[in-house]
């Protein structure tokens, strides 16, 4: 399982969450299939909810919506506190790098759209808040959202490797935000070592991109780790959640789909996992429904 981890510095003033990702973001390629540049885009969208659920407390869930208007389509994301991601992306077949360097690309083809958030307590009543895609990178979207809507400095890195055969090599990412009560020195100082740091790339690269990433925040300054967290991909779809949505359908909808389709299947779009129903079945929602 992937983790998480929370610190904080000494002072008191900063703190950050890094992330290592990358069975999350293998699963969602592997459960979506999806080609070079949707695994980047979708992989970078399930870290930033990961760091947005870790900012919720009880049982509240956090969707993440990409909405651009270009090659990707929409990406979606949910998120719990209890560590689990689940999400798709409308278009899983974009697959374009830079013919020089074989980067894989994403911002430049995500187009302009809205970062949405939408916080759900429980209570009946969430709570949405939407800001400009500014980059299509995701990541600088996201620490947009977090300083613009939640009113937090933020910095954020994240990003997905690949191997030379597009899979999934190591995702992972940090945020950074400042507290109330940090000096401007301590501002500066802080500043300067994000504009400083090294690529995301080259920091997930290392043998131990937690601890790199951590030292790139960091640097000198003392800091205390305060938890580990277990995340990861897990879609909370079932076989009785889509019967229960079979049975909301008007009853000739379901009469069409016993004679004519002799079934139906309904696959999530969450995960991609794909239920069949027989005419049987089918029989016996529209006997309960009746």
């Amino acid at each position: 399982m992937d983790k998480l981890i929370k610190s904080i510095s000494e002072s008191g003033a900063f703190r950050a969450y890094v992330l290592d990702s990358t069975e999350t973001v293998k699963q969602a390629q592997v459960n979506h299939d999806t080609l070079s540049s949707s695994t980047v885009a979708l992989g970078r969208t399930l870290i930033a909810n990961q760091i947005l659920a870790a900012n919720q407390k009880g049982d509240s869930k956090v969707t993440v919506k990409v909405i651009g208007n270009s090659s990707f389509g929409h990406i979606i994301s949910v998120a719990d506190t209890k560590g689990n991601v689940k999400g798709y992306i409308q278009n899983t077949g974009v697959d374009i790098k830079k013919t020089a360097t074989g980067e894989v690309l994403v911002g430049p083809f995500m187009g302009a759209g809205q970062f949405v958030v939408i916080v759900d307590y429980g209570t009946g009543n969430p709570y949405t808040s939407t800001t400009p895609i500014v980059s299509g990178e995701i990541g600088e979207d996201l620490a947009f959202y977090l300083t613009e809507s939640e009113q937090t400095p933020s910095a954020v890195g994240l990003n997905v490797l690949l191997d030379e055969n597009d899979q999934v090599k190591v995702a992972g990412g940090f945020m950074l935000q400042v507290l109330p009560g940090a000096s401007e020195e301590e501002i500066s100082r802080y500043e300067k070592r994000i504009q400083n740091m090294p690529a995301i790339s080259t920091l997930l690269e290392s043998e131990d991109h937690i601890d790199a990433l951590l030292s790139a925040i960091y640097g000198d300054e003392p800091y205390k780790r305060l938890s580990e967290e277990t995340i990861g991909f897990n879609c909370d779809c079932s076989r009785h959640r889509f019967e229960s949505a079979l049975a909301t359908l008007p009853m000739a909808d379901l009469e069409d789909m016993k004679d004519k389709d002799q079934g139906a299947e309904i696959v999530c779009q969450f995960c991609g996992t794909k239920y069949q129903f027989n005419q049987n079945d089918l029989e016996a929602i529209i006997r309960d429904k009746a």
